[in-house]
């Protein structure tokens, strides 16, 4: 399926850092962020993370739920929490298959080589579950600000 904006996102469970399992469904009645990184505590994804983290009380009061997804561990994903005090979930999909649904698995190309991996993605979800905004191959620096600001744009 092509994922675009306007229609419903994908829906999905995946292992989350609060131990529980983690639903799109639970986030109903709510705008829902999703952003997927390529790997826990690298420079790019710590950026990016920091920064949502710096403006969650933000997004909350926007009755926004915020999420990342990578593939990474649960464990990995704790760790990468404590060290920067991360106070909102990470989700972790090992299988690859809500990452693939979401097509955001590609070729990406690193210091000459090239290797699929996760294409750095976020989507924003309105309170019925569908897509209102897909970012592609987004930029950490003031990312998750411009997100923000778009959710605050859609919700005056």
């Amino acid at each position: 399926m092509k994922i675009k904006e306007k229609i419903k996102a994908p829906l999905f469970r995946l292992n989350s850092t609060n131990k529980y399992e983690y639903s799109l469904k639970n986030s109903l009645g709510k705008y829902v962020v999703i952003y997927f990184y390529p790997k826990d505590d690298t420079p790019g994804c710590s950026i990016e993370t920091n920064d949502f983290n710096k403006l969650l009380s933000r997004f909350k009061k926007l009755n926004c739920d915020l999420y990342g997804i990578s593939k990474d561990t649960l464990k990995s994903h704790d760790k990468f929490r404590e060290k920067y005090k991360i106070k909102f979930d990470l989700l972790s999909d090992e299988s690859l298959k809500t990452i693939k649904k979401y097509n955001v698995w590609g070729k990406k190309k690193f210091m000459g080589r090239e290797f699929m991996g996760i294409l750095r993605t976020t989507f924003l979800i309105d309170p019925k579950g569908k897509i209102l905004k897909i970012w592609k191959n987004v930029k950490v620096k003031g990312h998750a600000k411009e997100v923000l600001d778009t959710l605050n744009s859609l919700t005056k």
